[in-house]
């Protein structure tokens, strides 16, 4: 006879395998009666978990949404792969304030089984990581799910929307999809009153307020291909060419084309041309590549590139002399 707890968690994970499944099914499964699967189902409801009935003779069970957090049952893969995303967004800032993720990682961290904390602890000790670059995107959470909320209903949203210049507009927009560059966030949404498809800064938007009318959006665009080509359109005060040694394709993984222009310079390198607000940011970017390159114009970026390798690879030694 198993646990009550044990018992609990197993029936969790059979529900999370399938759409649906009915009493009598799962009681088979767990070798139990019809009763005592009614009577977990009741306890999970209690703990948080939306278990969701199907009326009819042939009804059952399915998992739907809780009104509060529940515990999670997560496999080894499952469980360093939460990690590791926490482990991302803590060090990327992606989502502003690094508080919530750091600690969601350190809760996660305190039950790790120990042969996963090890697999952790192993990338911590060989993984380095760039200074993140100033004036980098900051977007709270809460902000994220909204936008993404408004998308998935489809409905009108009032957005107040702040510009590069610091100007705050309302407008009415018809919200479609998020789009993720690698830097950035950014909202793609029909502005109603211009009718036309726009892309917005995520952390750029004051507030995203419902109307109550939902829309049919009619042939919408490709998202990633509307953020890129607004990206490409931004003139930046500085540019620098560099030479990557990787033919075209692995460039564009390397340096997206919402990031730079490509062009094939034979079969195995690409000549990219990358936009930025100072030499120090692009500096930073490219030794985020963490690949050789060659940077051919200007003067000033390829000296400043120099200037920050000498004295990372000097404050490493200086670690390593300690």
């Amino acid at each position: 006879m198993i646990s009550t707890s044990a018992r609990l968690l197993r029936l969790v994970s059979l529900l999370s395998t399938r759409p649906t499944w009915t009493c009598r099914e799962l009681a088979d499964r767990m070798a139990v009666t019809d009763r005592t699967v009614r009577r977990d189902v009741a306890r999970l409801r209690e703990l948080g978990y939306g278990i969701e009935s199907n009326p009819g003779p042939w009804g059952g069970y399915r998992l739907g949404g809780g009104t509060r957090v529940p515990p999670l049952i997560l496999d080894d893969e499952e469980a360093l792969a939460v990690a590791v995303a926490l482990r991302e967004a803590a060090l990327s800032g992606v989502l502003g304030s690094d508080q919530a993720v750091l600690s969601a990682l350190l809760k996660l961290r305190q039950v790790l089984p120990r042969r996963i904390a090890d697999r952790l602890g192993e990338m911590d000790a060989t993984c380095v990581h760039t200074p993140r670059p100033e004036g980098r995107q900051i977007i709270s959470p809460d902000m994220l799910l909204e936008l993404a909320a408004a998308c998935h209903r489809s409905e009108r949203a009032r957005l107040s929307y702040r510009d590069h210049a610091g100007k705050t507009t309302v407008r009415d927009v018809d919200p479609y999809r998020l789009v993720h560059t690698g830097l950035r966030w950014y909202f793609v949404a029909r502005d109603v009153a211009r009718g036309q498809w726009r892309t917005f800064r995520a952390d750029r938007v004051v507030q995203a307020r419902p109307t109550g009318h939902t829309v049919a959006l009619v042939d919408p665009p490709d998202p990633a291909l509307l953020v890129s080509r607004g990206i490409a359109s931004v003139v930046y005060p500085l540019y620098a060419t560099v030479r990557l040694p990787h033919p075209m394709d692995q460039a564009l993984r390397l340096v997206p084309p919402t990031i730079g222009t490509h062009h094939p310079d034979g079969p195995d390198a690409t000549i990219v041309e990358i936009g930025a607000n100072d030499a120090d940011q692009l500096v930073t970017y490219l030794l985020s590549l963490g690949t050789p390159l060659r940077v051919l114009s200007p003067d000033h970026v390829r000296e400043a590139l120099l200037r920050r390798t000498r004295e990372l690879f000097e404050d490493n030694e200086g670690c390593q002399s300690r």
